[in-house]
């Protein structure tokens, strides 16, 4: 098994496929070398488009250059038959300016040009998290062998050519395509829970959230959402709309509101303005300035494919409610600057899938009990690998592909032992134990039959306590005899910096200690969970979603 690590590091679902070196014709009908793509490994040289009978053709051959190297150039595969060239488009302009498209619509795939290297990396490191869905169908984004793309005047061009003009940044009425800055959530199939939190992680990602009410209509979870400009609303829909927060469950269903603004006089769990954090809680009813609008008719779908969005998003606003766990990111590239920031990932794992490939690991302090720990917060960890020949890799396998969604989503760039982790699915479908007589040093373990599941019981109310790392950790199961000294002094004992700590008023077994980090409180959590604090008393420890 270790000797097939190498097929892990372009993992299932990230939609890599490499760009073999190749002839392709496509005037003829035929092509050498992959199935799956069009292009082929050339110099760094552009890429060049020749017209024959009006059909797009092209010859060329060229040497291999590696998968990671970036360029300007996007290759887009297993886009829908009836895909438009706007809809492409889409996909870059969040991301910066796109100075030219090449559609291969028989071969289901385009190329994108971005207007520099920088904008394309973003692009495409945000896509490996969030693979987009057009029209119910993923399609899969990497850096191209090619550094620039020089097109024809052949009619498909012109056609893309004049999608280019319409959609660029300097020819877009944003109201035209954008009806609203307001966005009508509706979150279908809610297996889990989902926070008001967990959405501003997500609508984050495409511009600042101002404000937010979420509630409950005709017996389906909703949320109303304005961002600052129609931008950055159409980005959002365009990228969201239609994609499952969890796999399999908790889709998102997206249109324009016909509110203008929302009027929010609360900020607690309901409702959130981010621009006024002196508004006071209230009774976690969110109170809306046009009660007429109570009813929330669907919104103005736009005709047009896509809004235009630019890559100009306003910068954040600095000022939010104390105790936040959300940042107010400044747009749609906020986490892809921050490794540790804190998102929910889009990478669909499909059924049956539930092995991680954990990777960038500290090989001189890492053991299987600490990653069992840490990953159980998140779901019920089968059986833990830590990799022979390179012990800076684990396989973690879940008990099924949701937990090893959530796992992967809430854990990914989160720092453990001074090293951000790297985590993506594994090609394998289940960790396998030792044969009878081979030692592995201890580096395998299966703890299926482990009682510290947090998840085993169906409808565990630890369903609903699933939060993001933070410095602020619950710790529950706290015997009477134990005062606030004798935990400070347990989590002081491990080096964290105890910066808080707050018994709750009606329950003392249950307290809220608050760390010098999210790293140290990671750390923490995987050497304090089921520590005995005696009187038959095993500390429970878990993230929480407040701040003391």
């Amino acid at each position: 098994m270790d000797g097939r690590l190498d097929a892990d590091l372009y993992p299932l679902g990230s939609g890599y496929v490499p760009e073999i070196d190749s002839v392709h014709d496509i005037s003829a009908g035929t092509k050498r070398g992959s199935d799956e793509l069009f292009s082929s490994c050339i110099s760094n040289g552009p890429y060049i488009m020749n017209s024959a009978n009006g059909n797009d053709s092209k010859k060329f051959k060229g040497d291999i250059r590696g998968p990671s190297v970036p360029s300007r150039v996007i290759h887009i595969r297993k886009l829908p038959s009836d895909i438009t060239e706007a809809e492409v488009i889409s996909l870059g302009v969040p991301f910066g300016d796109v100075t030219n498209l090449l559609m291969l619509k028989a071969k289901n795939q385009a190329f994108l040009e971005m207007n520099s290297e920088e904008a394309a990396q973003n692009l495409v490191g945000y896509y490996s998290t969030m693979v987009p869905i057009i029209r119910h169908h993923p399609v899969y984004v990497q850096f191209s062998n090619h550094k620039e793309l020089k097109t024809d005047n052949s009619p498909n061009q012109e056609r893309a050519q004049a999608a280019l003009r319409a959609l660029s940044s300097s020819h877009v009425d944003t109201a035209a395509v954008a009806p609203s800055t307001v966005l009508r959530v509706v979150v279908e199939n809610l297996i889990y829970p989902v926070t008001l939190d967990a959405l501003c992680q997500i609508f984050s990602k495409f511009g600042t959230v101002l404000r937010i009410i979420i509630f409950t209509k005709n017996n389906q979870f909703q949320a109303l959402l304005q961002y600052p400009d129609g931008a950055s609303a159409q980005a959002a829909k365009l990228s969201l709309d239609g994609q499952n927060i969890y796999n399999g469950c908790c889709t998102l269903r997206i249109s324009f509101s016909k509110l203008t603004s929302l009027n929010v006089k609360y900020n607690n769990e309901k409702s959130r303005d981010f621009t006024r954090p002196d508004l006071p809680t209230g009774d976690g009813q969110p109170t809306m300035e046009h009660t007429a609008m109570a009813a929330f008719t669907p919104g103005i779908i736009s005709a047009a494919p896509y809004a235009g969005a630019t890559h100009a998003f306003p910068p954040a606003f600095t000022l939010q409610p104390a105790g936040l766990a959300v940042p107010a990111l400044p747009g749609a590239l906020a986490s892809l600057s921050l490794p540790g920031a804190t998102r929910l990932g889009f990478h669909p794992i499909p059924a049956g899938h539930s092995v991680l490939l954990v990777s960038n690991l500290n090989p001189e302090r890492v053991t299987p009990h600490c990653l069992f720990i840490l990953f159980g917060v998140y779901g019920d960890v089968m059986r833990v690998k830590i990799l022979f020949n390179k012990k800076e890799n684990a396989l973690v396998q879940m008990s099924d592909s949701t937990q090893a969604q959530l796992a992967m989503s809430h854990l990914n760039g989160q720092r453990l032992h001074g090293k951000p982790l790297r985590i993506t699915l594994s090609k394998h479908t289940s960790v396998q134990l030792p044969r009878e007589g081979h030692e592995d040093q201890g580096l395998t373990k299966d703890y299926s039959n482990s009682p510290l599941h947090r998840f085993k019981k169906p409808g565990s109310k630890n369903y609903s306590n699933i939060f993001p790392p933070s410095a602020t950790l619950h710790l529950s199961n706290i015997p009477p005899s134990v005062v606030e000294d004798d935990l400070k002094m347990l989590f002081a004992s491990s080096g964290a910096v105890v910066k808080a700590f707050k018994f709750f008023q009606k329950d003392h077994k249950m307290a809220l200690i608050q760390v010098g980090s999210v790293e140290e409180a990671i750390e923490s959590l995987i050497e304090f969970h089921n520590h005995d604090l005696g009187e038959n008393h095993h500390l429970r420890v878990s993230f929480s979603k407040s701040s003391i």
